[in-house]
């Protein structure tokens, strides 16, 4: 059975991924409930869109240059024509791609909070992937729980 870290202390002992889901579902993490941190960012980028820039992963993967050139506006600048012609956003966009931040030495060897490996952070970067690692019967169950968590505000995830 696949072991994580724990998501409820620091002690250094190992939940299965029927336990730490279980304590997802119920919004027991060292941070609160995921939806409340998604909802809060979520509203306030539509109250206040010149100041919080929400941006989906999905979205991410499907159209990085529309999304590149949204968060370069959002910041106050664009491309020129000629960074454009030159693949500037091309570049940036390999630069900060999964693989490349994936293989990166920090990633690969270096460690988070001195504690955890960072490599564990990046498994493949794809959109859907974390159905490798559910049951069938925790997907519906995340899909209805997100699903009851954001009725009503708009966002919507694949």
């Amino acid at each position: 059975m696949n072991k994580v870290r724990p998501v409820v202390n620091n002690s250094n002992t190992s939940l299965s991924i029927d336990e730490a889901f279980e304590f997802f579902c119920k919004g027991v993490s060292q941070f609160g409930p995921f939806w409340d941190h998604v909802l809060g960012y979520w509203k306030e980028s539509l109250e206040n869109p010149h100041k919080v820039l929400f941006l989906k992963y999905e979205d991410l993967k499907n159209e990085p240059k529309i999304q590149l050139k949204k968060l370069v506006e959002f910041m106050g600048y664009g491309f020129s024509t000629e960074e454009e012609t030159h693949g500037v956003i091309e570049d940036i966009i390999s630069l900060c791609s999964f693989e490349h931040l994936k293989n990166l030495d920090v990633n690969k060897n270096g460690l988070w909070r001195n504690c955890v490996e960072s490599k564990v952070f990046f498994r493949k970067g794809e959109v859907g992937n974390s159905k490798n690692y559910l049951t069938p019967l925790m997907v519906e169950r995340l899909d209805r729980l997100m699903d009851e968590k954001l009725v009503g505000s708009g966002l919507v995830f694949q």
